[in-house]
């Protein structure tokens, strides 16, 4: 199974509650904060949410 890295790259100020939840359950608090996720629907469905927010990498 693959892994997503996924970076926070812009604020979570004026985004939505759904949003910020997403973003905490993804484990992002801060900007340029990373964390990695194995790929599976759930993860892919949060990130697709805050796309705007995030930027992910796909890691071997």
């Amino acid at each position: 199974m693959a892994k997503l890295k996924i970076t926070q790259i812009k604020s979570r100020i004026g985004s939505s509650a759904l949003q910020k939840k997403n973003l905490d359950a993804l484990g992002l608090r801060k900007i340029n904060q990373t964390v990695e996720h194995d790929d599976s629907a759930i993860i892919l469905g949060m990130v697709e949410k805050v796309k705007h927010l995030v930027r992910i990498e796909e890691v071997k």
